[in-house]
């Protein structure tokens, strides 16, 4: 089996996105970010700056991480957001990475959990050629 680069992986990555962008009716874009908060990708053309939902979904996952620890229900896996004019959802991909959702008021919430899902699986093996080239540097 060929070894994916780098570029094959984001492009993989990008075609995710756009993928649950087209799936979803409401989603406005996504950010894929280090559970740091650091920004790897994004798809959001105009809106939100996509580091500051970077650091929003790194927020979001520490703090549902120690709602998981504290309740002892095991490692965070997903997170909503739901203010009066949309939503903001955050997915883990894997342990080192997080999907940031940015969906608007007419978002179908239950269909963004059952793609996102399926997208964030399928990220993990895409994310893991970004893990190995930044080990590299």
């Amino acid at each position: 089996m060929a070894e994916t680069s780098a570029e094959e992986a984001y492009g993989a990555a990008y075609a995710e996105m756009a993928s649950l962008k087209q799936a979803v009716s409401g989603v406005v874009g996504s950010v894929i970010a280090g559970v740091d908060g650091l920004l790897i990708l994004h798809d959001l053309s105009s809106g939100p700056e996509p580091h500051d939902l970077a650091a929003l979904a790194a927020a979001t996952f520490g703090l549902g991480r120690q709602t998981g620890l504290a309740l002892r229900q095991g490692p965070f896996r997903e997170s909503t957001v739901r203010s009066h004019r949309g939503y903001f959802s955050v997915y883990a991909v894997g342990d080192a990475a997080l999907l940031a959702v940015l969906g608007g008021e007419g978002l179908n919430i239950a269909r963004l959990h059952l793609e996102a899902r399926q997208v964030t699986a399928r990220l993990i093996t895409m994310l893991d050629v970004h893990v190995a080239a930044q080990a590299r540097l």
